[in-house]
């Protein structure tokens, strides 16, 4: 496929690389990660203010650039490159694509230009435990078992229409802890007629609780979140919308600037590990000089670009975005996996940044993962291995493309 980039496809990435270069990467992240949002607030109003970041594939009516997710993605990409904190990926790649969709025009106009200019965060907080399934990446999210069910589990949203009040706890919520808004997942309806609805709490409703987890990658800090008679609006002004499509269209948008920021992180990590092996000596030549480390070096690199096509491909076509992303994961796993060998001893300690490229290839593929799940889904919606699903209209036999 031709992967050729525009002018400006080429300058957001240059100007985003220029900047990141002087105020961010591996360097900053501890002062970054120890605030309480989790990231550097003063980078975070740099990149919305100066680049527009947040709002890249945002409408140009609600203040955003008016470009697509590629360009979205190839922003991704560059964080990903830095290893980079910030609200971004829960904002503008979860949150703003649903509030797009399923919000009625006066949602739209109050929320997507604070959105886009940076003043407002927002995250998805989905119950379950798993983003992946909930989003339609690793499972069918159409009946609703991922968020628990009927009478008890899950959140539950009751009260009048316009006077929603929500009840229940959603665990492992991205940038759920310091969001100025929550978009969340609850039951409304009543049992046997329990659906899954979308609904808006601000960051300071009564009721909400946010407690900030330890988690694997301080860089992606995760959030308990607790409702107990939280007053919530709907998203949307029809009850019948379906929100566990919206949530798919969103999820396979995801996966793909995912997978791009996924791409970044393996070749930042597979370009510092070259760079190391020129200069580290074993047995009076440089590491790099051996015919092993060679071949394990290619190998990488061919695994890097196969999935930086791959995501690229996916930004154009996002109903390639799981495949696009379970790639991506997974040359991200085996490249900061090797990193963290060929740069020896000194790989393994705290106080060097390879293990920061570990952490975030591992945690990402917790978070919206596994891989293997992410490929066989994929699989089953295509009906490589059955008949035609009812989600994917493809024919049985047709394969994954």
């Amino acid at each position: 496929m031709d992967t050729a980039l525009t002018t400006e496809q080429h300058e957001i990435r240059r100007a985003l690389r220029d900047l990141l270069a002087r105020y961010g990467g591996p360097g900053a992240i501890p002062a970054a990660v120890g605030t309480a949002e989790g990231y550097d607030p003063a980078l975070w109003r740099r990149l919305a203010g100066d680049l527009g970041l947040p709002g890249l594939a945002l409408a140009e009516e609600y203040g955003g650039a008016g470009c697509t997710a590629t360009e979205l993605a190839l922003a991704c990409e560059e964080t990903g490159r830095a290893l980079l904190p910030s609200p971004l990926l829960a904002t503008a790649a979860l949150a703003a694509p649903l509030i797009a969709a399923l919000g009625t025009r006066d949602q739209r106009a109050a929320l997507l230009p604070r959105i886009a200019d940076g003043t407002l965060t927002a995250a998805l907080a989905l119950p379950g435990g798993s983003l992946a399934t909930a989003l339609g990446l690793t499972g069918d999210n159409r009946d609703g078992t991922w968020a628990g069910g009927g009478r008890a589990g899950g959140i539950q949203a009751h009260g009048e229409a316009g006077e929603r009040r929500l009840y229940g706890e959603a665990g492992r919520v991205l940038d759920g802890h310091s969001a100025g808004l929550l978009l969340v997942a609850a039951h409304t309806g009543g049992y046997p007629r329990s659906r899954t609805q979308v609904f808006l709490v601000p960051g300071d409703a009564s009721g909400l609780t946010r407690t900030r987890l330890t988690a694997l990658d301080e860089t992606r800090p995760l959030a308990r979140v607790e409702l107990r008679d939280t007053p919530a609006e709907p998203l949307g002004a029809d009850d019948t919308a379906d929100a566990a499509a919206a949530l798919a269209d969103a999820g396979r948008t995801a996966a793909a600037i995912l997978a791009a920021e996924a791409v970044g992180t393996a070749a930042s990590a597979l370009e510092r590990t070259v760079e190391y092996v020129k200069t580290r000596e074993q047995f009076g030549r440089a590491v790099g000089s051996f015919q092993a480390v060679k071949h394990r070096l290619a190998d990488l690199y061919v695994r890097v670009e196969a999935a930086r096509s791959a995501a690229y491909h996916a930004a154009r076509d996002p109903e390639a975005g799981p495949l696009a992303l379970a790639q991506a994961l997974e040359a991200a796993r085996i490249t900061t996996g090797e990193a963290v060998q060929l740069h020896g001893g000194i790989g393994f300690t705290w106080e060097h940044e390879a293990h920061r490229y570990l952490k975030r290839a591992a945690g990402d593929e917790l978070l919206f993962g596994p891989v293997h799940r992410l490929r066989d889904h994929a699989a089953e919606r295509a009906g490589l291995f059955g008949p035609t699903t009812a989600a994917s209209g493809v024919p049985h036999g047709a394969g994954v493309r």
